[in-house]
């Protein structure tokens, strides 16, 4: 067991049995859909799973009027025991995640030079909405009386957020200024592309640039 959502729903039956929409109810109100994917299509069949496992079980059955029953969950000895570990686990141990943005960067070769400098200034403009957008929200929490502990989560990713933007603001002023490592042969390739080399000209030299790159690192 893996997804995220299985562990909010042990989360949320650990709180009190419920049923499945009143699970949905409690993380929408509670802003889960920031920091997991809540797939609502998926939780039923995640609330079987659970209780295939033996993590949570039918409590009991409710009807009011004549409405369809509705079956009220409760999380097993052997659930709690599943979501405790579950959380030490993610708490205290790091684990390689494999962010959009991160792969985008890995294979930023495919873009030209230009392009991609367009497209991270693009980038810097939004996160830049997105910081305002929270902090015009963090303002708020004070009025609410959200105690800080349910909102460590959201400082998490305000951080991030300002990590990034660091980064990006960084990356974008030494590659316009040509600091970067490799963005001379990185030009190069994509005049050659725009040449009409063909592909097997492009790998050669690419190559020769890979090679070249290697032989000034152990230099």
């Amino acid at each position: 067991m893996s997804n995220p959502l299985a562990l909010a729903v042990l989360a949320s039956l650990w709180e009190r049995p419920m049923y499945p929409y009143e699970i949905t109810t409690t993380l929408r109100e509670r802003g889960k859909e920031d920091s997991i994917r809540l797939n609502f299509g998926s939780l039923y069949a995640i609330i079987k799973s659970l209780e295939k496992h033996g993590l949570i079980e039918e409590a009991r059955v409710e009807r009011e009027g004549n409405r369809p029953e509705r079956i009220v969950y409760a999380i097993t000895d052997a659930g709690r025991t599943e979501a405790h570990d579950w959380m030490r686990e993610l708490i205290a141990v790091p684990v390689k995640e494999y962010p959009a943005f991160e792969t985008g960067l890995s294979l930023i070769l495919l873009l030209a030079p230009e392009e991609a400098i367009a497209l991270l200034r693009e980038r810097l403009e939004r996160v830049d909405a997105e910081l305002d957008q929270r902090a015009a929200l963090a303002e708020q929490f004070p009025q609410l009386g959200v105690p800080e502990l349910f909102l460590v989560e959201f400082h998490y990713r305000v951080a991030m957020i300002r990590a990034e933007r660091d980064f990006v603001t960084t990356l974008l002023t030494r590659l316009e200024a040509g600091e970067v490592d490799g963005v001379d042969a990185w030009k190069a390739l994509h005049r050659l592309i725009a040449a009409g080399a063909t592909a097997d000209e492009v790998q050669s030299q690419l190559a020769r640039y890979m090679a070249e790159g290697a032989a000034e690192q152990q230099h």
